[in-house]
């Protein structure tokens, strides 16, 4: 690994001093492509990102709901992102959180950062050592910046994809990301991803306000996976619905829900199982029983669970319509 940071060092210039400024850094090497963005609608922000190295959204992406969004890439600064935050929280302006980051990095000429905050403003930075293709594009509610690109085509390509999308900002995003890989991407290839979606206001409550925190780490296609989990992601938020609408007694309102999400994922057993336990327990047993008889069928541990589901009311039928059920599988 040294020598690979002392060759690195030598490519783009560094003195020694240089080198040991480097080598504080090298297990933070994310060339990288990425956005920072927000929805002037919803309020919502979000970061998104694609690089040839592994694990890409541990580093890169940071973000606090009504704050603002940070990326940090390049030879990265991982301090960048919560100081980046936390410089917003005492009332600095994007451009002077940025200003004052940089001008305490010694590193700062292999850095590339953006900063959005909770208004849509934004600053960025592409260090004069960042390694060729390098830049950035940024501007009302969105900056896009880009590294060790194949060409210089990518990061205007991202910003034109992002001002010409519509839609909700996590689906933008990665057609942002989309528009970069179509135009040449990382030079070195593809590895892992990462989307990172905040509320544009803060509950009080963290737990609430990160909406969205999707990671590839390792994979071949990662946008592509990216954008399946996201999908995931989408049809769990309506099982959720639906969980929140039969607490609620809003059983027509349960059953649009679940129907939505298993049309999104047929094979998906859970998705059956549960849609099959919101039919029996609002009486449609019936409708139900085809349901568990293929849950049932490709994976029997859904057959030992049903039966404890009784004890604590989350399936509530008489014992006549348990036998039922629990037979569907022999049917």
């Amino acid at each position: 690994m040294k020598r690979v940071i002392l060759i690195l060092a030598v490519i783009i210039g560094f003195s020694t001093t240089g080198y040991s400024q480097l080598k504080v850094y090298r297990d933070n090497l994310a060339h990288t492509f990425s956005i920072v963005a927000r929805d002037p609608v919803t309020g919502e922000m979000g970061v998104a990102v694609q690089s040839h190295w592994f694990s890409v959204g541990s580093l890169v992406s940071w973000g606090e709901a009504g704050v603002g969004v940070v990326a940090t890439q390049s030879f990265i600064n991982a301090s960048f992102g919560i100081r980046g935050l936390n410089l917003l929280k005492k009332g600095f302006t994007p451009q002077q959180a940025l200003d004052s980051l940089i001008a305490s990095d010694p590193g700062r000429d292999v850095r590339q950062v953006a900063i959005l905050d909770r208004f849509g403003n934004t600053a960025a930075w592409t260090g004069k050592n960042c390694i060729q293709y390098a830049g950035h594009i940024n501007g009302k509610n969105f900056s896009v910046q880009a590294n060790l690109m194949k060409t210089s085509k990518v990061w205007p390509a991202m910003a034109k994809a992002f001002k010409n999308s519509s839609g909700p900002l996590a689906e933008r995003l990665i057609k942002v990301l989309e528009a970069a890989q179509k135009a040449g991407g990382d030079i070195r290839g593809k590895q892992s991803a990462a989307l990172l979606i905040v509320k544009g206001k803060s509950t009080g409550k963290p737990w609430e306000d990160r909406e969205i925190d999707l990671r590839v780490a390792d994979n071949p296609n990662p946008i592509k996976e990216l954008k399946r989990l996201l999908k995931v992601y989408r049809a769990y938020q309506h099982m959720n619905n639906g969980d929140l609408a039969t607490e609620q007694g809003k059983m027509d309102k349960a059953m649009e829900e679940y129907s939505t999400a298993e049309k999104m994922f047929p094979n998906n057993l859970e998705m059956k199982y549960w849609h099959a336990v919101m039919l029996a327990n609002i009486g449609r047993v019936k409708d139900a029983l085809p349901l568990f008889k293929i849950v049932f069928k490709k994976d029997r541990d859904w057959l030992t669970l049903t039966p404890r589901l009784t004890k604590n009311g989350l399936l509530k039928v008489t014992p006549k319509e348990l036998n039922e059920i629990l037979n569907a599988a022999n049917n």
